[in-house]
């Protein structure tokens, strides 16, 4: 009976490994940092059991025309180590623009610059957290005051197949009244 479960996990993880490298090759041009193709440790990667999770933050105010930078912070609850790489998919509210340069290097923003993407290695350990820092600039037309609401941060791997549901989070940019 072990063999058995062995077989079925083993089949369950190659299956999700294949649909994972056929997702990425089919990947839009920017999704990649340089626009090249996804690169070989991915498909040396292996399927984990592993629950990413969004945690919630929101960036300092900043005043109008000015800079803040937004923290997308995951965290892995586990039970296993994440075996294959991750992205996170930062959207911004319309007001804000992302500035680069973004952290870690991998961030680039889409073409009309209202997503930053940015891909994570495999290793996540259990009870860790990874961190892209997002420097955005905020519209120079702005009231003092104005909170800007429909940012989200996402967080999508294979590893995260049974624990979607804490895989997004919300977050508001603020126009503080200092310039």
């Amino acid at each position: 009976m072990t063999h058995a479960r062995s077989d079925s996990g083993l089949l369950r993880r190659s299956l999700a490994l294949a649909c994972t490298a056929a997702a990425l090759i089919g990947a839009p041009a920017w999704a990649a940092p340089d626009g090249s193709k996804p690169h070989r440790e991915t498909a040396r990667a292996w399927v984990s059991d592993s629950d990413l999770e969004v945690v919630r933050l929101d960036p300092d105010p900043a005043a109008a025309g000015g800079t803040t930078t937004l923290h997308a912070f995951i965290s892995n609850q586990g039970p296993e180590t994440t075996g294959s790489p991750f992205t996170v998919v930062v959207t911004l509210p319309r007001g804000v623009t992302p500035e680069g340069p973004y952290f870690p290097t991998s961030c680039a923003p889409g073409p009309l610059k209202r997503q930053v993407r940015c891909v994570f290695p495999a290793g996540l350990n259990v009870y860790q957290s990874a961190t892209a820092l997002i420097p955005i600039r905020l519209d120079t037309h702005l009231s003092p005051g104005t909170v800007f609401t429909g940012g989200s941060v996402t967080v999508r791997s294979i590893d995260d197949l049974h624990h979607r549901g804490n895989n997004q989070n919300s977050f508001n940019v603020q126009v503080s009244h200092h310039s």
